[in-house]
């Protein structure tokens, strides 16, 4: 399912138009670009968290030249499935 998709079904499952729907998604995804960006973290019961991870810098290899690379230290994205959409799936 790509964003089009995602829209469609929210339209549809919301009695909503596209329009509002786009709109809606595109708040949340800010809403979660911005509180990750702060370093929070965000809670939805029944569904999962976001966070954020520190990754450490580390020293890697150039698959091409086997030259070594140092590669710097970064903040990443991570979600945690909550229980009820783990159990969704099994």
């Amino acid at each position: 399912m790509n964003k089009t998709d995602l829209i469609e079904h929210i339209a549809h499952n919301a009695d909503i138009s596209k329009a509002a729907a786009a709109r809606t998604l595109d708040a949340t995804i800010a809403a979660v670009k911005s509180t990750l960006k702060k370093g929070g973290t965000i809670s939805l019961v029944g569904f999962g968290t976001f966070s954020v991870n520190k990754r450490a810098a580390r020293t890697g290899r150039n698959p091409r030249t086997g030259e070594a690379v140092e590669i710097k230290a970064a903040k990443v994205p991570k979600f945690t499935a909550g229980k009820a959409l783990k159990d969704a799936l099994n």
